[in-house]
């Protein structure tokens, strides 16, 4: 078990941030064999699997795969993210400032727990060695995950809507013990069920709160230094980047809607902005914007300002019409 220290002042520091590249390693992760359980829709699948052989074959990716062995991987590679506005430009020019000495000690850790193939050897032993796996992220970040990327985005944005809301109405203990079965809130503290067994103080930085999509089913954890605290937990809403888009949508609510604005109730089982909705359902801003007019003077929708978003919600009457297209 994982138990982070959190005092008050460290809570209060306590914060949801995203990170492009704990997807990118997560997903490099599923790709390459090295992650738990988790396998892609076949749809995914058969579209990045052939991108991804060809990277191995023609780029340092070969040498990422080999530090992220089971249960561990190497941190400099995808650093911990500052904010919500995280940008993967952010994140390579993080990876780009690892000092060698840090970058070297992360890696002998990874060939403690598996040792690396000879071609990825030639790579991690090399003077250049943090600009070689930063060009290869760049490769890969751009190949395999930066169109899917406002997609993905969208759907974290939405599970940090839905645990800010959740923070101001219960409090910081109901939102660490919804985040996953194997993350609680104990005794002044957060525990991760899951080995090695550490106690961590996390200081006046806070704990790192990250959605992940790729991370599911299970969660990840930073703890190290000089890296801050962070836990990377499954987003909520990730079954609707894996099924099909015309899954529950589809019968009498879409003759009744429209398609669009059917699939617009639908996936507004959370509160969500006019762009994550546009993101997350690849659909142009400006017409998801036309749709949420209609649906709002129809009564089946509401909206209310947080920060500098407006966010919509159903109504009642939304609730009871996208029940219906279950059934």
């Amino acid at each position: 078990m994982i138990r982070y220290e959190i005092g008050a002042d460290d809570l209060v520091r306590s914060r949801f941030a995203l990170s492009p590249l704990f997807e990118l390693t997560h997903l490099l992760r599923v790709l390459g064999g090295t992650g738990r359980r988790h396998q892609l829709p076949p749809e995914w699948d058969a579209r990045l699997r052939p991108v991804f052989r060809r990277l191995y074959d023609e780029t340092d990716i070969h040498a990422l795969i080999a530090l992220q062995p089971p249960r561990y991987g190497a941190d400099f590679i995808a650093p911990p993210p500052a904010t919500l506005a995280q940008t993967v430009e952010d994140d390579l020019a993080a990876v780009r400032a690892t000092p060698l000495a840090q970058a070297r000690r992360e890696i002998a850790l990874c060939l403690e727990r598996r040792p690396a193939k000879e071609r990825a050897m030639a790579v991690l032993n090399r003077k250049d060695v943090v600009e070689r796996l930063a060009t290869a992220i760049e490769i890969a970040w751009r190949e395999l995950l930066a169109a899917d990327w406002p997609r993905l985005r969208a759907i974290c944005e939405r599970d940090v809507v839905f645990r800010a809301g959740q923070l101001g109405r219960e409090g910081w203990a109901v939102v660490i013990d919804g985040l996953h079965t194997s993350i609680r809130w104990r005794s002044g503290g957060v525990e991760i069920l899951r080995p090695p067994v550490a106690t961590v103080s996390v200081g006046s930085n806070g704990l790192l709160l990250v959605p992940s999509v790729f991370v599911f089913p299970t969660v990840a954890v930073t703890y190290e230094k000089p890296w801050p605290a962070a836990v990377i937990y499954p987003a909520r809403g990730i079954s609707a980047l894996w099924e099909p888009t015309a899954g529950r949508e589809a019968g009498a609510l879409e003759d009744l809607l429209g398609r669009s604005r059917a699939r617009l109730l639908v996936a507004l089982e959370q509160p969500a902005s006019t762009t994550q909705l546009a993101r997350s359902l690849r659909l142009a801003t400006g017409a998801v914007g036309d749709h949420l007019t209609v649906l709002r003077r129809a009564g089946l929708l509401d909206r209310a300002r947080s920060g500098r978003s407006v966010l919509y919600r159903r109504t009642p009457l939304g609730d009871a019409l996208a029940a219906s297209s279950d059934s």
